[in-house]
């Protein structure tokens, strides 16, 4: 009878034993759980600003863009300039005989200079028409600036979030393991059963195989982000800086007005409207015809005296039905195209504006939703499952689908977060904000 409570007394202790580790196990994940929404800051944290600073020095396709506007300003004075004079020089013989030069009246040396002369405003109008075609370059080069500045920040929020929701996987799988060992410890103590950490288990490996996902998707980005910056496309780069949240006050309508008023690529629009114009005036300025001015002198030897002429000549526009007419429909034609272009680019840029600033607005709204409603029981549900598996109340799967419940609503945040600063990024290009300070990862 001794032997027996003997066996008893050890089978007891044991099941003691594994209770208590069960409960360890517990408290363990209760402290983990505790680490979860701590932020430790990297030492190489990325900037957003230094980034769009490296970008504006760096990039290949700012500075081929730079070059062609740089080049058209060339055009201007070319444009402006006269043609080239011509010289001629030439000998005239009498007879096939000999060189008579000298001893004859009719032989001469003879230089000649001709200079043709546009008629009155030509020169003009095609000056005009160069600096309008230069314009437009330079605001198109300040569009393509604002469009690398949009493409930066949203490949930089992409890639934070990607970090963010790699950082959440890693706290998920670390309650994950924590779960599996407290399940381990309540099937040995015959509290729990297998059933239990299997589904520990499982849901732990689906999180690595997402993780070594993410991993994936952070190279892609990074390549992406280095090749807008100008940098190698293998080229390392950190952690970017969590973003901070700021208040966005400026309404639809002021950023639609802004876009009509300071948009790059509606001003280039409206200098190609310009330039059409001036290729109209131009095209009838064809109508009149330009005159060559000639100068010339006859040299001759011996006892006959030089000679020297002065002409005049000028085109005549005797075809003007199917060449200098024709122009003007063309020229015509090409102004009505730029008007519509610019009406459709106006159209384009507000319908946009509209669309970002509506996907701003839900982001914010959803924000609030998950910041205020869904992660706060989120966390008071994962908080009772975590409670009641302590005492045996609940089981693994309860808390396993709450702790997925709150890593899926903050990861939902997160992706809502980002989403209204690619909207910011996005309706700000588009109405021509330069500079408007890059959220919190400057």
């Amino acid at each position: 009878m001794q032997n027996g409570d003997r066996g008893f007394k050890i089978r007891l202790i044991a099941v003691f034993k594994n209770m208590l580790r069960s409960a360890c196990s517990v408290c363990t994940l209760l402290a983990s759980y505790c680490l979860l929404f701590s932020s430790n800051a990297s030492a190489d944290e990325l900037r957003l600003r230094e980034l769009i600073d490296e970008a504006m020095k760096n990039s290949p396709e700012l500075h081929a863009s730079e070059s062609r506007a740089a080049a058209s300003r060339f055009r201007i004075p070319q444009a402006e300039s006269l043609p080239d004079p011509m010289f001629m020089f030439g000998y005239q013989n009498e007879g096939w005989n000999r060189y008579t030069y000298g001893d004859s009246l009719m032989s001469q040396w003879m230089f000649s200079a001709s200079q043709m002369f546009p008629f009155p405003g030509k020169l003009g109008l095609k000056g005009e028409m160069a600096t309008r075609d230069a314009e437009s370059l330079d605001k198109s080069r300040e569009s393509l600036r604002l469009r690398l500045r949009q493409r930066i920040r949203e490949l930089y929020y992409d890639l934070f979030l990607v970090y963010k929701n790699m950082e959440l996987i890693d706290d998920r799988t670390s309650l994950f393991s924590k779960i599996e060992d407290a399940a381990l410890a309540r099937y040995s103590s015959g509290m729990g059963s297998q059933q239990e950490v299997l589904m520990a288990q499982t849901e732990k490996y689906m999180l690595l195989e997402k993780k070594e996902m993410l991993q994936q998707k952070i190279q892609s980005l990074e390549g992406m982000l280095n090749t807008a910056v100008g940098r190698d496309v293998s080229a390392p780069l950190g952690r970017p800086a969590e973003p901070s949240y700021s208040e966005y006050t400026t309404n639809m309508e002021d950023l639609i007005k802004m876009a009509y008023e300071h948009s790059p690529e509606i001003m280039s629009r409206e200098r190609m409207v310009a330039s059409a114009e001036v290729k109209v005036r131009m095209a009838n300025k064809e109508y009149y015809p330009d005159f060559t001015l000639t100068g010339s002198v006859m040299k001759k030897a011996g006892p006959f005296e030089d000679m020297w002429s002065l002409t005049a000549a000028i085109n005549i526009p005797l075809y003007y039905r199917t060449k200098q007419r024709q122009a003007v429909y063309e020229a015509e034609a090409s102004l009505s195209e730029a008007k519509n272009e610019l009406q459709a680019t106006r159209l384009m840029i507000s319908s946009n504006i509209r669309e970002s600033y509506s996907m701003f607005k839900t982001s914010g709204k959803l924000m609030d939703l998950y910041k205020s409603g869904l992660v706060p029981k989120a966390k008071q549900d994962f908080e009772s499952a975590i409670a009641g598996y302590a005492t045996g109340k609940v089981e693994a799967l309860t808390v396993i689908t709450t702790l997925k419940s709150l890593i899926d609503s903050e990861l939902l945040y997160w992706g809502q977060f980002i989403e209204r600063e690619k909207a910011i990024a996005r309706f700000e290009a588009m109405a021509g904000v330069m500079d408007s300070g890059e959220g919190g990862g400057k």
